[in-house]
Protein backbone atom coordinates (compact mmCIF):
# COMPACT_ATOMS: atom_id res chain seq x y z
CA UNK A 1 0.00 0.00 0.00
CA UNK A 2 1.01 3.58 -0.70
CA UNK A 3 1.50 6.11 2.28
CA UNK A 4 -1.11 8.48 2.58
CA UNK A 5 0.39 10.71 4.60
CA UNK A 6 3.01 10.69 8.28
CA UNK A 7 2.13 12.96 11.06
CA UNK A 8 4.31 15.54 13.60
CA UNK A 9 3.76 18.19 16.10
CA UNK A 10 5.05 21.43 15.67
CA UNK A 11 4.66 24.29 17.98
CA UNK A 12 5.02 26.94 15.38
CA UNK A 13 3.11 26.39 11.69
CA UNK A 14 4.29 29.13 10.50
CA UNK A 15 8.39 28.00 9.98
CA UNK A 16 7.25 24.54 9.51
CA UNK A 17 5.12 25.88 6.36
CA UNK A 18 8.05 27.86 5.47
CA UNK A 19 10.55 24.90 5.67
CA UNK A 20 8.64 22.74 3.89
CA UNK A 21 6.84 24.94 1.54
CA UNK A 22 9.53 27.27 0.91
CA UNK A 23 13.13 25.36 0.97
CA UNK A 24 12.00 21.86 0.75
CA UNK A 25 9.54 22.39 -1.88
CA UNK A 26 5.90 21.22 -0.91
CA UNK A 27 3.02 22.86 -1.81
CA UNK A 28 0.83 23.40 1.72
CA UNK A 29 -2.28 21.59 0.14
CA UNK A 30 -4.58 21.46 3.09
CA UNK A 31 -5.47 22.90 6.37
CA UNK A 32 -8.02 21.65 9.20
CA UNK A 33 -9.01 23.63 12.13
CA UNK A 34 -11.23 21.80 14.79
CA UNK A 35 -12.15 23.75 17.94
CA UNK A 36 -13.99 22.46 21.13
CA UNK A 37 -14.00 24.93 24.18
CA UNK A 38 -10.52 26.14 24.87
CA UNK A 39 -9.07 23.28 22.77
CA UNK A 40 -8.22 23.42 19.35
CA UNK A 41 -6.20 21.41 16.57
CA UNK A 42 -4.70 22.80 13.29
CA UNK A 43 -3.67 19.62 11.07
CA UNK A 44 -1.90 20.80 7.80
CA UNK A 45 -1.26 18.90 5.09
CA UNK A 46 2.44 19.65 2.69
CA UNK A 47 2.21 17.46 -1.12
CA UNK A 48 5.03 15.54 -1.32
CA UNK A 49 3.87 13.57 -4.69
CA UNK A 50 2.22 10.78 -6.15
CA UNK A 51 -1.04 11.46 -3.71
CA UNK A 52 1.35 11.21 -0.55
CA UNK A 53 2.13 14.26 2.33
CA UNK A 54 3.54 14.82 5.29
CA UNK A 55 1.30 16.75 7.59
CA UNK A 56 1.38 18.01 11.20
CA UNK A 57 -0.32 18.91 13.70
CA UNK A 58 -0.56 22.63 15.61
CA UNK A 59 -2.99 22.25 18.91
CA UNK A 60 -3.34 23.70 22.32
CA UNK A 61 -5.29 21.91 25.15
CA UNK A 62 -5.73 18.11 24.05
CA UNK A 63 -3.82 16.81 26.07
CA UNK A 64 -0.80 17.05 25.75
CA UNK A 65 2.31 17.10 28.33
CA UNK A 66 3.71 20.24 30.20
CA UNK A 67 7.03 21.01 28.27
CA UNK A 68 6.28 18.59 25.63
CA UNK A 69 8.66 18.52 22.61
CA UNK A 70 8.26 18.18 18.81
CA UNK A 71 11.58 16.08 18.04
CA UNK A 72 11.08 12.73 17.70
CA UNK A 73 14.55 11.37 18.81
CA UNK A 74 16.16 13.78 21.19
CA UNK A 75 13.08 14.37 23.30
CA UNK A 76 13.01 10.44 23.69
CA UNK A 77 16.58 10.07 24.40
CA UNK A 78 18.00 8.96 21.36
CA UNK A 79 20.05 10.40 19.04
CA UNK A 80 18.50 13.05 16.73
CA UNK A 81 19.37 10.59 13.38
CA UNK A 82 17.48 7.92 14.77
CA UNK A 83 13.51 8.66 13.69
CA UNK A 84 13.39 10.63 10.45
CA UNK A 85 11.64 10.92 7.70
CA UNK A 86 13.49 10.39 3.98
CA UNK A 87 12.26 11.75 0.53
CA UNK A 88 12.99 10.18 -2.74
CA UNK A 89 14.99 12.52 -4.38
CA UNK A 90 17.22 13.19 -7.35
CA UNK A 91 20.38 14.47 -7.63
CA UNK A 92 18.87 18.10 -9.07
CA UNK A 93 16.57 17.93 -6.47
CA UNK A 94 19.22 17.07 -3.94
CA UNK A 95 21.05 20.33 -5.10
CA UNK A 96 18.26 22.50 -5.36
CA UNK A 97 16.89 22.32 -1.88
CA UNK A 98 20.83 22.28 -0.62
CA UNK A 99 20.95 25.70 -2.35
CA UNK A 100 17.45 27.07 -0.99
CA UNK A 101 18.41 26.28 2.57
CA UNK A 102 22.13 27.75 1.85
CA UNK A 103 20.74 30.91 1.16
CA UNK A 104 18.16 30.65 4.30
CA UNK A 105 21.61 29.84 6.10
CA UNK A 106 20.84 26.75 6.35
CA UNK A 107 23.33 23.63 6.02
CA UNK A 108 22.82 19.84 5.84
CA UNK A 109 23.09 17.95 9.03
CA UNK A 110 25.18 15.27 7.64
CA UNK A 111 25.62 14.14 3.65
CA UNK A 112 26.07 10.43 3.43
CA UNK A 113 27.19 8.17 0.98
CA UNK A 114 25.40 4.94 2.08
CA UNK A 115 27.22 2.78 -1.30
CA UNK A 116 23.10 2.33 -2.39
CA UNK A 117 21.93 5.76 -1.80
CA UNK A 118 23.33 9.37 -1.35
CA UNK A 119 21.85 10.88 1.16
CA UNK A 120 21.59 14.50 2.44
CA UNK A 121 20.31 15.23 6.20
CA UNK A 122 18.90 18.28 7.69
CA UNK A 123 16.68 19.53 10.58
CA UNK A 124 13.58 20.95 10.60
CA UNK A 125 12.23 23.64 12.88
CA UNK A 126 10.40 20.96 14.48
CA UNK A 127 14.06 18.91 15.27
CA UNK A 128 13.06 15.95 13.22
CA UNK A 129 15.66 15.41 10.65
CA UNK A 130 14.36 15.02 7.05
CA UNK A 131 16.66 13.09 4.48
CA UNK A 132 16.90 13.65 0.57
CA UNK A 133 17.70 10.29 -0.54
CA UNK A 134 18.78 9.49 -4.15
CA UNK A 135 19.16 5.79 -5.00
CA UNK A 136 22.92 5.17 -6.42
CA UNK A 137 21.52 2.44 -7.91
CA UNK A 138 19.81 1.92 -5.11
CA UNK A 139 19.34 -1.89 -3.45
CA UNK A 140 17.93 -4.96 -4.94
CA UNK A 141 15.08 -6.65 -2.41
CA UNK A 142 15.91 -9.93 -1.25
CA UNK A 143 13.73 -10.71 1.48
CA UNK A 144 15.08 -14.21 2.11
CA UNK A 145 18.69 -12.48 3.04
CA UNK A 146 16.93 -9.33 5.31
CA UNK A 147 15.28 -12.20 6.72
CA UNK A 148 18.35 -14.14 7.40
CA UNK A 149 19.89 -10.96 9.33
CA UNK A 150 17.08 -10.05 11.36
CA UNK A 151 18.20 -12.93 13.78
CA UNK A 152 22.47 -12.44 13.06
CA UNK A 153 23.94 -11.12 15.61
CA UNK A 154 25.69 -7.94 14.34
CA UNK A 155 28.79 -8.09 16.58
CA UNK A 156 29.51 -11.71 16.12
CA UNK A 157 29.07 -10.98 12.65
CA UNK A 158 31.51 -8.11 12.43
CA UNK A 159 28.91 -6.13 10.80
Amino acid sequence: MPLHHVAYATRDVRATTHFYEDLMGFPLVHTELQAHGDSWIRHVFYDIGDGESIAFFQFENVGEAEGWTTDVSDGVGLPFWVNHCAFRADEATQEAVKARMAAEGIEPVMEQSHGWCHSVYFLDPNGIMVELCRDTPGFEPDPAEATRLLTVDPVEAGA
